[in-house]
């Protein structure tokens, strides 16, 4: 069964009537220098039990430390990356909304490998509001999609 993940994109109107997407950096040593291509939707994984929406919800608070703001959420559907997970996000209008101050949950692992010392990471070291012709050259590339999506709701 392929892994299930959901997730919330705020989005802006920008001062030059284009749009800001919100995206974070996934933390830990093997993203530390990777730009192009290795950000992302703040999203996470549930199971099929728990509802997508409920998820995406619980997800903004686990990477940003606090909810979306409130508002209407444009469905943007589901996706399938390359490695198979299927990946549902919904976007939300947030336009005074700052990422500044952000606190993500942590994930520890085995650093450096094979060394037997646990180390502790945040999943997201970076969270910023990105243009959204450069949040296509950020995005992890099966994500981009949902800036096509996005733009074409709004």
């Amino acid at each position: 069964m392929a892994t299930l993940s959901a997730g919330i994109l705020l989005y802006r109107q920008a001062e030059d009537s284009g749009v800001d997407v919100l995206l974070v950096h996934p933390g830990g040593p093997f993203w530390k220098n990777k730009d192009a291509h290795s950000w992302s939707v703040p999203k996470g994984e549930y199971q099929p039990d728990e509802s997508a929406a409920r998820a995406a919800e619980r997800e903004s608070v686990e990477e940003l430390g606090f909810p979306g703001p409130a508002g209407r959420r444009l469905d943007l559907g589901e996706i399938r990356q390359s490695a198979g997970k299927r990946v549902r996000v919904w976007a939300l209008r947030a336009q005074d909304f700052s990422p500044t101050g952000f606190v993500s949950n942590e994930f520890q692992i085995e650093w450096p490998p094979k060394s037997g010392t646990l180390q502790s990471f945040p999943e997201v070291d970076r969270a910023e509001w990105v243009d959204s012709a450069r949040a296509r050259d950020r995005l992890v590339r099966g994500q981009v999609v949902f800036i096509d999506r996005l733009l074409g709701q709004i």
